[in-house]
């Protein structure tokens, strides 16, 4: 009996051990392949791990490749779009004089003749002067070596130099900017510290240039428009001449196209007047929002470090030292630089005390 009990206890546990066995063969290659599978996820978190990414961060790396198209396009297209700025602004220019200035000489009184003449040739050489001082005057770089008396804030990721405060990198020109408001495709340059004044004169002329066109032809227009109707309204049509028929075309398309531009660049002009007298460039507009926000979380109060309020802001901006660099500045074609040499700047001194993270930005 005993040796029964002895043979069927072994025999069971023989059983039981193999039944272990096949189970802890059969687990093995799930355990190994999970096991894989969580050292390579860690990993790969621990290569791509970052505190600072957020939904912004994502959003900018799959807009990536449309930035990179818009930078080449951009930087192709830019001698197409000043040459467009050239063709279509001499196209109102030659149709000024030889279709709308003849007439205003037969038919308008004196006064108003003298006004539109000087009015006119003065608003032209003020937009001339500055478009072409926009696009040849560079916008100005910090230098390869800084001098020890120039505080750097930063380096560049892509330039791998010393950056100064209110200097940004130049995706289309490839270079820093000393104070960089934006890369502008109409000039082919990027407007920075040394030509800002040139790119918003030339913005404020051609609008006010382009509003006074539209003002001052609203009958010429009406007229023009109504012969161009009963040209192609009435059977049989007026006999109008070849030069006629011209003329009322020309005077059609000038009085569109300056009204079209003035109110696109006259938005533009808007707001970058917003921009000039807050002291801030359109970059820092948006740094200075993220940055407002942040310190509002805190219990804190924004202050931008550049502003010296608005009169303060447009004398800084326009170089106006004097009472009478309002006309010699301003009103009258100059060259003059702008204050400092845009590698340093003075804080105002209501904010000399705030301590943020903005220049490094």
């Amino acid at each position: 009996m005993r040796t029964r009990r002895w043979i069927f206890s072994a025999v069971m546990r023989l059983l039981l051990r193999c039944l272990r066995i096949g189970q802890r063969h059969r687990s093995w290659p799930t355990q190994k392949v999970r096991q894989l599978w969580l050292y390579g996820r860690l990993c790969l978190r621990s290569l791509l791990y970052n505190s600072f990414t957020d939904s912004d961060t994502a959003l900018d790396a799959l807009f990536e490749p449309v930035y990179w198209l818009v930078d080449h396009i951009t930087r192709w297209f830019g001698v197409v779009f000043v040459a467009l700025v050239i063709i279509l602004t001499g196209s109102v220019v030659c149709i000024v004089y030889f279709c709308l200035l003849p007439l205003i000489l037969r038919t308008y009184p004196l006064p108003w003749v003298f006004w539109h003449v000087i009015y006119g040739h003065w608003n032209l050489v003020m937009i001339v002067f500055h478009y072409y001082m926009a696009i040849t005057t560079q916008p100005g770089c910090p230098p390869q070596q800084p001098k020890s008396d120039i505080a750097a804030v930063s380096i560049c990721r892509k330039c791998i130099a010393p950056k100064p405060a209110r200097t940004h990198h130049c995706s289309i020109c490839n270079r820093c900017v000393l104070k960089m408001d934006h890369h502008c495709p109409w000039l082919n340059n990027c407007v920075g510290h040394f030509n800002h004044r040139y790119f918003f004169s030339f913005c404020l002329f051609m609008t006010m240039g382009c509003i006074y066109s539209s003002v001052s032809g609203w009958d010429m227009f009406w007229e023009a428009y109504a012969a161009i109707e009963q040209t192609y309204g009435q059977t049989p049509p007026p006999n109008f001449t070849f030069s006629q028929r011209a003329f009322h075309k020309s005077v059609v398309y000038a009085w569109v196209l300056c009204s079209s531009v003035a109110l696109a660049l006259g938005a533009l002009m808007i707001w970058h007047a917003v921009l000039i007298t807050r002291g801030e460039t359109s970059i820092e507009r948006h740094i200075n929002r993220k940055e407002k926000k942040r310190l509002q979380k805190k219990g804190k109060v924004f202050r931008n470090p550049y502003s010296y309020g608005p009169l303060g802001n447009w004398k800084v901006f326009l170089g106006v030292e004097r009472k009478r660099h309002w006309v010699t500045r301003v009103l009258l074609p100059s060259t003059h630089p702008p204050k400092g040499s845009g590698l340093s700047w003075d804080t105002s001194p209501c904010v000399s005390e705030q301590k943020t993270d903005l220049l490094a930005i």
